[in-house]
């Protein structure tokens, strides 16, 4: 049984920030030393970051609203909105990115309606409430109340696996299921002035973005590329527990993510991969970068960096990660969603080319997928990876 990603599709707030104008309103604020100013700058340059959204309006250049609760147009004064405040905007706006994106995660599937689907599961770390975010989903597309829903909450930056790989599952169980997996993060409702170095690391990274995919085994018509979900593993760092975490704090959640993170990837992401290619011998026996696609969730560019260097990957091969980066920011869950949606647009170049999907977490946990894009219309044959071995033979 072949249980496929039918259709990928993204969404993001309208409200887009423009990474050196953010890098000079938190750098401007009243109470940062001269230290704090510096990492402010050093953090925003060195990102590699030149777009965000955000669905807080009131960030937006220019903003002058008459009562201001995260951010003073006038003023350029970062303000301290308390969590309940914080999570009420979430409530609204969260709401709406997990539609928008369920709603053309749907539309893209070809010969899937709301009445076909069958689970929901939806994904977030950046937010609560309830009735939740599965239970909006599934009244606002008009889905069957019958449909099985499941919500995975603060897991963080890798729960899109966990999500997919669920809906996996439930396809196995039932070959005629239909799985609408929706993960969206408003990350940007959580960032403010300080100090500490891993508050303005956040500060510099995090956007805010959903994504949403439709998942079967179903025999289905499809004129687009889709995505086989071949394998999935979970590996715990033994080290990094405290590297990398995310906290419930009085004035929003409170983001650890210690500059070691990155040398932590670099000593133990070879043992994190090995019970993933295990699974696949013909991929095991081979170079790293024999493996045609990587989506690597971009946690920041020193940890792209540190996978590219370790794995000896092609500049080209993390690309989908560094132009999401680049465009997006660090969006959590949703972030490796819009990895795989960029490995998907691009132009095949056999039936079959594998992926292998990446994603980092507290913990430090690290979550991997082995994944094949399957692409109409081009010849059948094996495996892109044993045509470029068999080439070079």
């Amino acid at each position: 049984m072949t249980v496929t990603l039918r259709s990928l599709e993204t969404a993001v707030p309208p409200t887009l920030l423009i990474q050196s104008e953010a890098r000079d309103v938190f750098a401007s604020q009243p109470g940062l030393t001269r230290l704090g100013q510096r990492l402010v700058r050093t953090c925003f340059d060195s990102a590699a970051i030149d777009t965000r959204h955000t669905a807080v309006a009131e960030m937006s250049t220019g903003s002058q609203s008459e009562n201001p609760v995260f951010f003073d147009g006038a003023s350029g004064l970062l303000l301290s909105p308390s969590t309940k405040v914080r999570n009420d905007l979430f409530t609204t706006e969260a709401t709406k990115l997990f539609i928008e994106a369920a709603e053309k995660a749907l539309e893209a599937c070809d010969g899937v309606g709301p009445g076909d689907v069958t689970h929901v599961i939806t994904v977030s770390c950046t937010g609560f409430f309830n009735p939740g975010p599965d239970y909006k989903v599934v009244r606002a597309l008009g889905l069957n109340a019958s449909v099985q829903r499941y919500h995975l909450g603060f897991m963080g930056c890798y729960a899109a696996f966990p999500a997919l790989r669920a809906a996996k599952a439930f396809c196995e169980a039932d070959p005629e299921a239909v799985v609408l997996v929706v993960t969206a993060e408003l990350c940007s409702l959580h960032v403010r002035t300080s100090n500490n170095p891993d508050t303005i690391m956040g500060s510099s990274l995090f956007g805010d973005g959903a994504a949403a995919a439709v998942v079967s085994a179903r025999e289905l018509p499809s004129s687009n590329p889709v995505i086989s979900l071949d394998h999935f593993e979970t590996v715990l760092t033994p080290v990094g527990e405290d590297s990398m975490a995310w906290n419930i704090g009085d004035e929003g959640f409170e983001m650890v993510l210690d500059s070691y993170v990155p040398r932590i990837i670099d000593e133990h992401i070879v043992d994190a991969l090995a019970p993933l290619l295990a699974h696949e011998p013909a991929i095991a026996a081979l170079p790293y970068g024999d493996i045609r696609h990587w989506a690597i969730h971009p946690g920041g560019r020193s940890i792209l960096d540190k996978v590219e260097a370790k794995l000896e990957l092609t500049a080209e091969q993390l690309l989908p990660a560094r132009e999401t980066l680049r465009d997006f920011g660090n969006m959590s869950s949703a972030t490796v969603m819009f990895v795989l949606k960029h490995i998907l647009n691009q132009q095949a170049t056999a039936a079959q080319e594998s992926i292998c999907a990446m994603a980092f977490g507290p913990g430090l946990t690290v979550e991997t997928g082995l994944f094949t894009k399957l692409s109409p219309g081009l010849p059948t044959g094996r495996n892109v990876v044993e045509l470029e071995t068999v080439g070079r033979a």
